[in-house]
């Protein structure tokens, strides 16, 4: 018997090749009916038996596109009304404000590369594209995802493209972005001496002598424009860094292939599945050899990507070269840049080849990174290859807006049951990055057809997404939640794993208000995903000139002795002799009046404590420098540690005790460095057994941005795995405050349902 069923498919269901797939999965079943895109998925009408039905059904998830995720499957039965002919693709429809999911952007795919020299009218063509492979997110401004709603609508298609187009068998059937060389977006150089070309061998050709000279260049990419020079030439590195203004910060560097890679780094086989992936994003690999000092200085690690975009497999064709570092096109903490225009504001007169095209970047996005942790890999920055791709819970999440933290800004807001993170934007401190995340907010409203009902922010009364959050909240009169920092970061890993029961929650990071006023980044909870207790913490410790102090290693050396030795503190001689008895002394009295030196629990400010104690770094010129330079510098080889206090493991007087003896001793400090990481993970893993056995609870969540410490973390995990108690640590979202609009997002629906129910 021939029934009519209506099926809603949702998940990442458009632009990825959804319904050419549907199409050829009906036709070649002989059915007839129809697929549209719609604003909250795909809609699939067959006219069927059950058992073609079932079959249909069990397709769709063996036969999906390689980037298709498939969340739910609903399918509902009709009689037929109308018998119809044939299986064809209908106009997308908007129902109402529901949405489906976007796809983020993908590297191009290997048949595209191979069509870069087979087809006639693609042969070198840098913006090439289909249904598996291209840009989405960088280039959407409305849902459904169809052509005009794309910056692509501006490029009507060529008699050729627009067949391919139309084709069903074609990879390119109804490839929202197709495009080729006699119809599609293009390059642009400019020279300073006002020379301007749209030949793109030239350009490559000019691009690649740029480089192999030692110059730089300005590019324009997928998410914005890129700085690029040779990996390999000091000199072109050290221009590069003073142009940015970021003189020490490590660079990424992109390598042609897999094969030369590893000449260079170190990979095992995940980390080589994740850097090889659609995704492409940067993955933090060791190294095998040196690529150059200016790279990353005091790293025995490089930020390493692979082509993701056709002009990075052409520049390294043409130019021979091995290694390019692509960084992001804008200077110090400001935004990458997006427009033409503002582009060549800043950057022309600095690189020397400008090189735009003319399809707008609409979504701004950063490369993401990424790092492997034991066998997990964790996100460190999300934003191309991830974005928007949401967090799906149980809970209803719609209309709820979370402001995030102010370091490392990113948004959130809830759609159904799915909270929508955005691509990381920055430093909220920085006014264009403010303004970045201003505008992307608005974007994020009208893309997802979203209308804030409810908001969610730090208690941090003077960051700037709260200040910003209280604007909205008096602007649109609806309620706003203030959320503890450290209780969004455990309950954000709890979301992506789906936890409800009450766990031990490890929450290590830099600074986060605390309700006691002080300033907390050492915590440990007894927590569920609407309530805490905090049961354990760093001693507290004092932070002599507030925020400075957070700039200064040196004077949390001084600080830490200056609680656990008092009077008697016996600083290092180099130290003494680097920082000078007149400004320690300063500080101690600073300290000693408590004049404006607030406490804090910070673990990031005790990794700064030892890094400047033992020479490796008295200043940071970059968030976590001194905290990243100790963990590259100790040594993998050392496996002892110092005493930890059974009873009371945050006792810090025993490991600084170690520490001081070893640098009486002259210990190597790659020594110390990694006996101090030893300790700590000792230290942690006692309160946390402790706390498990204490509070009769079984399971750990581990959260914040100490946990982007790969040497710490791994030993930790180890620790915990071998003791079979089972841990949580994010994967999907970032452990850095890019996750906190996440928790906060999650507890304010759990607020929300219960203000509902009660």
């Amino acid at each position: 018997m021939i029934n009519q069923y209506n099926i809603h498919i949702k998940g990442l269901v458009q632009g990825v090749g959804f319904r050419p797939f549907i199409y050829r999965l009906a036709t070649n079943m002989h059915l007839h009916g129809y697929v549209d895109n719609r604003n909250d998925g795909v809609f699939v009408m067959i006219q069927a038996t059950p058992s073609q039905k079932d079959d249909f059904v069990k397709g769709l998830t063996i036969h999906k596109p390689d980037v298709a995720e498939i969340e739910t499957v609903t399918v509902f039965e009709k009689p037929v009304v109308k018998p119809l002919s044939d299986f064809f693709i209908a106009p997308s429809r908007e129902i109402d404000n529901r949405i489906t999911r976007i796809s983020p952007d993908i590297a191009v795919c290997d048949e595209c590369l191979h069509d870069l020299v087979t087809q006639p009218h693609r042969i070198r063509y840098p913006f090439i594209d289909c249904t598996h492979c291209g840009p989405r997110f960088s280039i959407i401004r409305t849902l459904p995802y169809d052509r005009p709603g794309t910056a692509m609508s501006v490029f009507p298609m060529c008699p050729k493209c627009e067949a391919e187009y139309e084709d069903v068998n074609n990879r390119r059937f109804h490839a929202q972005p197709v495009a080729c060389n006699h119809c599609g977006p293009c390059y642009h150089l400019l020279m300073k001496n006002g020379y301007e070309t749209e030949n793109y061998e030239e350009i490559l050709s000019r691009i690649s002598a740029c480089l192999r000279q030692g110059g730089v260049v300005a590019l324009k990419g997928l998410g914005g424009f890129n700085l690029i020079c040779n990996a390999t030439n000091e000199d072109a590195v050290l221009r590069l860094r003073e142009m940015k203004k970021r003189y020490k910060k490590p660079f990424a560097v992109m390598f042609p292939d897999i094969q030369v890679l590893n000449r260079y780094l170190n990979i095992t086989p995940i980390e080589e599945k994740t850097i090889s992936s659609w995704r492409r994003p940067i993955v933090l690999l060791e190294e095998k050899m040196k690529i150059g000092r200016a790279i990353n200085d005091g790293y025995h690690t490089v930020g390493a990507m692979l082509p993701y975009l056709p002009v990075h497999y052409h520049l390294f064709a043409t130019s021979e070269l091995e290694t390019l570092v692509v960084t992001s096109g804008n200077r110090g903490d400001d935004p990458i840049l997006t427009d033409n225009a503002m582009a060549l504001s800043g950057l022309f007169e600095d690189v020397d080849l400008f090189v735009e095209h003319n399809r707008d970047i609409l979504n701004r996005v950063d490369d993401s990174i990424v790092q492997i942790m034991g066998e997990q890999p964790c996100i460190i920055r999300r934003s191309r290859g991830f974005t928007p791709e949401p967090v799906t819970t149980s809970l209803d999440t719609e209309g709820i807006l979370a402001f995030g933290a102010e370091r490392v800004a990113m948004f959130a807001l809830g759609k159904d049951k799915e909270i929508i993170l955005s691509q990381y934007i920055g430093d909220l401190k920085n006014k264009e990055t403010y303004a970045f995340y201003q505008d992307s907010l608005d974007r994020f409203f009208s893309l997802f057809r979203f209308s804030p009902q409810y908001l969610v922010c730090d208690a941090h009364p003077d960051y700037f997404s709260t200040y910003l959050a209280n604007q909205y909240a008096r602007r649109l009169d609806i309620p706003l939640l203030c959320v503890q920092h450290h209780h969004a970061h455990a309950v954000a890993v709890m979301a992506e794993y789906g936890l409800t029961e009450e766990v031990i929650a490890v929450c290590l990071d830099g600074t986060g208000y605390g309700d006691d006023g002080c300033n907390w980044g050492g915590e440990v909870f007894r927590c569920n995903v609407s309530q805490y207790k905090r049961i354990a913490h760093l001693p507290y410790v004092a932070l002599p000139g507030g925020d400075a102090a957070a700039k200064s290693p040196w004077r949390m050396a001084v600080s830490y002795l200056n609680s656990i030795y008092g009077d008697e503190a016996g600083y290092p001689e180099s130290f003494v002799k680097r920082i000078g008895k007149d400004r320690i002394k300063q500080i101690e009295m600073i300290i000693k009046k408590n004049i404006n030196a607030p406490l804090t629990s910070s673990t990031g400010r005790l990794f700064d404590a030892v890094a400047s104690l033992l020479g490796i770094c008295d200043e940071n010129s970059y968030q976590a420098e001194a905290a990243t330079l100790l963990e590259q510098i100790a040594d993998e080889n050392v496996s002892r540690c110092y005493q930890v206090d059974a009873n009371d493991p945050f006792n810090f007087r025993p490991l600084f005790d170690g520490i001081l003896t070893d640098c009486k001793l002259f210990v190597p400090v790659s020594e110390i460095a990694s006996v101090f990481h030893n300790t700590l993970t000792a230290i942690l893993l006692n309160i946390i057994e402790q706390k498990l056995n204490s509070e009769k609870l079984t399971s750990v969540v581990l959260s914040g941005g100490v946990f982007q410490n790969k040497k710490l973390t791994n030993l930790l995990i180890k620790q915990l795995s071998g003791r079979r108690i089972s841990y949580y640590l994010s994967s999907k979202i970032p452990c850095n405050d890019g996750a906190i609009a996440v928790g906060q997002l999650y507890i304010a629906a759990i607020k929300k349902r219960e203000r509902d129910y009660a």
